[in-house]
Order: structure tokens, then C-alpha cells, then sequence
């Protein structure tokens, strides 16, 4: 069922196309607070757009005409499912839409994977979307790529998910303590006060995704377990979901015996980034060789994600991208950088 009239005509390659916007949908909503959104629209499309009412007017050559109808058709339909669009959203359209991604931008940034305080999370690039759906297939996935892309935080999102629908009776996360140089015994304070901060972004990730109060709760009873990585040696872990963070710093041994831990109706999500070992001596890192060992398994997922799916502040793309740049043209000479590559 069509959601809108559209007419379209194309002279000399030069195209026009009309948008009519539902009643039922507020242009206040499409083009936001003070125009906000069409403003964005107009630095970043090619196309010429003109509003009258509820018709929107797009002219200009044929191609970006044709991109910006999608751009507009696609927030349309994220608008009319409720959701409330952003200046991030509306950028992430134009992006995808530009790249001529075979997934409509609505259907991955509608794809609710858990809701707290009002807040959803959500994929917001295809790189997480494929992720996301690759956790949810298989029952071991790894999620590799450079700060901010989200491979941790939806890992943690779709540990939680499993949880609340009662698909595990527990959840496990785990990451080696290397920043401490695995020698906790020189720190101050308890075996507690030492291991905390290396495992502190886990519990805010948890704070996020839970109630506050939940947290100490669901730890002390054992359903949530956070705990470093030589925690899990010697075990079978079983009717869990269990995450391993910054796998990049296990050695292949570490790795091997994280792996074999999987137990009966558990799954494992492994996230890491190559270009940040911290190994000491030149060990390699176990996240670098896994591909390579488990290459043609079944039911093992493999997704790497890029600075295009870095979700935090748009700066931080910027200098992953930077650093990538960098690391091309300046190879590694010997090292720990050899590692990164």
C-alpha cells in the first residue's frame, strides 16, 4: 500500500519529483525542530528541496534527485512507525543511502534489541546490523573492529535481551586484565580492588541496560557474573551468555581455552580490536590467528566492522579513519606495531 503520492518526470537527464506527505504525519517530525533536519538535508543532498505544506519538492539532475527520494522515503518510514528521528539518524540515512546498501535504512535503525528508561538500543550502520542478526544464528560470533563501532555495547545489549526472555539462566562477562600487566599481586587493595577497573566498562555497560538496583542484586546471586579472563580456566559453562571483551590481548592459548568453556545451550559473543594489542614481548595476539584456525567452521560468525560504524561522537570516526590512513602509508617496522597490522 503506497504511504504517499510521488510524481516523477526526467528531461535532458534533469529530474523532478514531488513527495506527498501523509496528513497523519506532523512535517514538524520529518523535518524537525525548526527545520533542523532539512537544513542537514540541504548541506548534504545534491538535489534541490522545496517544501509547501505537506509536498515536498525535489529538483535537480537525475541521480540526486533519485537519492534524495529515497533519503525522504526512507524517513517517512521510519517516522511513521513512531520513532522519533534524529540529526544522527537523518546523517545515517544519507550515508547508507549513499553507499546503496541493500538493506533499507528503516529496517536496521528500527530494530529494537532491548528498551530501559526510555531509552532503546538499536544497530545504527549495517555492519551492526549484520552483526547483531549474526549473534542471534550462531552460537559462537566474533565482533572485531576499532573503538566506538558498538561490537561491545551490542554484544552486552543481546546478553541482556537473552536474559530477560529467558533464553540463558545467566550471563558471564569476561576480559583479560593485561592493562595491569597480569600482575595483579603488586596493586593495592583486595583481589577486588584490583581486578574492578579493568572490568569497569562492563558494569556501565550494565548500568545502561538494566536498573540501577538490579545490578548488585543479579551479581551477588550469580545470575550476572563479571570476572577476568583466567577466571574461566577449568570450566563448563552452561545455559549462559557469555561475552569476552578486548580478546585482542589473549595469548592463542588464552584463546583456546576460552573457547573450549562452551557448554550446553550457551553462546558466546567475542569482541576485540587488532590494532590495540597490548601483549607484552611480542606474543601474538589470539583474537589476530582465531580466523585463520576456525576459517569453515559451522555456526561461527566472523564480522568486522570499520570506522564507517563508529557510533560515538562523529570526531571519533574521523581519527580512526586518520590512524588507518597513517598506518598505510607508515608500515610498522618491528615490534609491537607489527602486531597492529
Amino acid at each position: 500500500m503506497n504511504i504517499w503520492r510521488d510524481s516523477a518526470d526526467d528531461v535532458d537527464n534533469q529530474g523532478v519529483r514531488t513527495i506527498t506527505v501523509p496528513v497523519s504525519l506532523d512535517m514538524v517530525n520529518l523535518l524537525g525542530p525548526r527545520d533542523e533536519f532539512l537544513r542537514l538535508l540541504e548541506r548534504r543532498l545534491e538535489a534541490g528541496i522545496m517544501v509547501r505544506g505537506n509536498r515536498i519538492t525535489l529538483t535537480g539532475r537525475a541521480d540526486a534527485v533519485e537519492l534524495a527520494w529515497q533519503v525522504f522515503t526512507e524517513m517517512i518510514t521510519i517516522a511513521r512507525t513512531g520513532q522519533g528521528l534524529t540529526s544522527e539518524a537523518v546523517e545515517r540515512i544519507v550515508v547508507m543511502e549513499s553507499d546503496d546498501s541493500d538493506v533499507p535504512p528503516s529496517k536496521i535503525l528500527t530494530q529494537d534489541i532491548l528498551s530501559n528508561r526510555g531509552r532503546t538500543i538499536r544497530p545504527k550502520t549495517l555492519n551492526q546490523k549484520r552483526y547483531v542478526d549474526a549473534i542471534d544464528s550462531h552460537t559462537l560470533t566474533f565482533g572485531v573492529g576499532p573503538a566506538g563501532t558498538g561490537k561491545t555495547y551490542l554484544a552486552m545489549a543481546k546478553a541482556v535481551q537473552a536474559l530477560q526472555s529467558k533464553q540463558v539462566n545467566r550471563l558471564i562477562l569476561t576480559r583479560p586484565a593485561i592493562e595491569a600487566g597480569e600482575r595483579l599481586g603488586f596493586l593495592p587493595g583486595t583481589l577486588s580492588d584490583k581486578i574492578d577497573p579493568y572490568l569497569r566498562p562492563l558494569y556501565d555497560a550494565l548500568h545502561d541496560m538494566l536498573d540501577p538496583d538490579r545490578v548488585p542484586k543479579l551479581i551477588t546471586s550469580g545470575v550476572i557474573e563479571v570476572a577476568p579472563l583466567a577466571y574461566m580456566r577449568g570450566r563448563t559453562l552452561n545455559d549462559a551468555f557469555i561475552v569476552l571483551d578486548e580478546a585482542q590481548n589473549t595469548s592463542s592459548e588464552q584463546m583456546k581455552m576460552f573457547l573450549t568453556r562452551l557448554g550446553f545451550n550457551s553462546k558466546i559473543v567475542v569482541t576485540g580490536d587488532i590494532t590495540q594489542v597490548d601483549l607484552p614481548g611480542g606474543i601474538p595476539s589470539g583474537l589476530r590467528q582465531v580466523g585463520d584456525i576456525l576459517d569453515g567452521i559451522d555456526d561461527i560468525a566472523f564480522c568486522r566492522l570499520t570506522s564507517h560504524d563508529v557510533v560515538r561522537h562523529r570526531l571519533v570516526g574521523r581519527i580512526v579513519a586518520a590512524y588507518d590512513r597513517y598506518d598505510i602509508t607508515h608500515p610498522p617496522r618491528t615490534g609491537r606495531r607489527q602486531e597492529q597490522q
